[in-house]
């Protein structure tokens, strides 16, 4: 919780902004102290902590994108009465929103108010809700239909990327995209080829 908060705070100082809120990247914050507590369960397992600990929040945020919207799942069959189509065609189309972590409250909102229906589907399903939640909740749309695989998400070495899922599987990792692999042992190979040198 307050690794979360730091990433608030951390983002509304530099950006010089007397208030802010918690947003879904701001929970990139917690992955240090995520795997800081499954390291040692998972010592000498295959996937490294890091990505346990997105794996963790992935699934964190597909149960909890249920309480507050209709599960994307009993829309898969019915595609004219899906309250996603619009989001999901957009992105199908090609569009793609990048949700940087230390992005201001103006660019923040632009960002999430570009995309088509997005604002929309909040405002029908949770009328009474102030300006700051109607952003936490439109950016938690964004999560949750990645996290049922109808867009694709990427990390990005300062947040992420919202796109087409099908492009993200064919587009190679760019130099942009931050790796939640353990690559230590990459390091030790090239300090190793370094003192051969």
């Amino acid at each position: 919780f307050e690794n979360i908060i730091a990433a608030a705070e951390r983002r509304s100082l530099i950006n010089k902004e007397s208030s802010t809120f918690v947003r879904i990247t701001d929970f990139v914050g917690v992955v240090p102290a995520i795997t800081g507590k499954v390291e040692l369960v998972y010592e000498g397992e295959q996937e490294g902590p890091a990505i346990v600990a997105k794996n963790l929040i992935g699934k964190a945020i597909r149960t909890q994108f249920t309480n507050w919207f209709p599960n994307p799942e009993k829309f898969r069959k019915q595609k004219d009465a899906n309250p996603y189509k619009e989001i999901i065609s957009w992105f199908n189309e090609g569009h793609v929103v990048d949700i940087l972590t230390d992005l201001n409250h103006s660019e923040y909102s632009n960002r999430l108010n570009a995309v088509p229906g997005l604002k929309k589907l909040v405002k029908e399903l949770h009328k009474d809700t102030d300006e700051s939640t109607q952003l936490f909740l439109m950016e938690l749309v964004l999560h949750g239909l990645s996290e049922f695989s109808l867009i694709g998400k990427n990390m990005l070495a300062s947040g992420l990327q919202f796109k087409d899922l099908i492009s993200g599987m064919f587009t190679p990792p760019s130099a942009n995209d931050l790796s939640f692999e353990d690559d230590s042992d990459e390091l030790d190979d090239e300090d190793e080829e370094a003192e051969d040198r």
